[in-house]
């Protein structure tokens, strides 16, 4: 009896993990699925290291935002999340119109965080929105540093919570 309860236990430890992970996974591609494209101009910075792997390290020109003044009030924590207003340029790349704490009603917006310590300046503040990092292999990566020098162009999956996932950059 002992015995049938430990493989129960066991099976449904097994079950719970996999449903962490499926649930990881889902979480990462559902902007992938569900999304709005957008067009971010990538700003270059150098994409290796030596302790992750091949990847390059992204930039935006909304990675570094200026908070409205009504919003500046209140002066944002590390790691606070912050949703940051697109709109399309005339050549369709989007760019910052607007920040705020609170999740705007309507318009595309991306979901950040503040990743800048502050210390009672009011801004410009560093956000992340977990689109920095692009992973491929030695020789891609190595063509996407040539060519993110001059600048690039990020394809961007938002959905309607403001998540973003990278589709491509540069047609990689």
């Amino acid at each position: 009896m002992k015995q049938n309860w430990t493989i129960k236990g066991l099976v449904l430890l097994v079950v719970f993990q996999m449903a962490v992970l499926a649930a990881e996974y889902l979480n990462a591609v559902y902007p992938l699925w569900t999304g709005q494209e957008i067009i971010l101009k990538v700003v270059p910075i150098d994409p290796r290291s030596l302790f992750r792997g091949n990847y390059a390290r992204l930039n935006y020109d909304i990675s570094r935002i200026k908070l409205p003044e009504e919003a500046a009030l209140k002066l944002p924590r590390h790691g606070e999340i912050v949703y940051v207003s697109l709109k399309p340029d005339k050549d369709g790349i989007h760019t910052y119109a607007g920040a705020g704490y609170e999740k705007p009603s309507e318009g595309l917006f991306l979901r950040g965080r503040i990743s800048t310590n502050m210390r009672g300046e009011i801004g410009p503040f560093g956000v992340r929105y977990g689109i920095e990092a692009y992973f491929a292999p030695k020789e891609k990566a190595l063509a996407l540093e040539k060519q993110l020098r001059s600048g690039g162009i990020a394809r961007i999956m938002v959905a309607a919570n403001g998540k973003a996932t990278l589709k491509n950059i540069n047609g990689y």
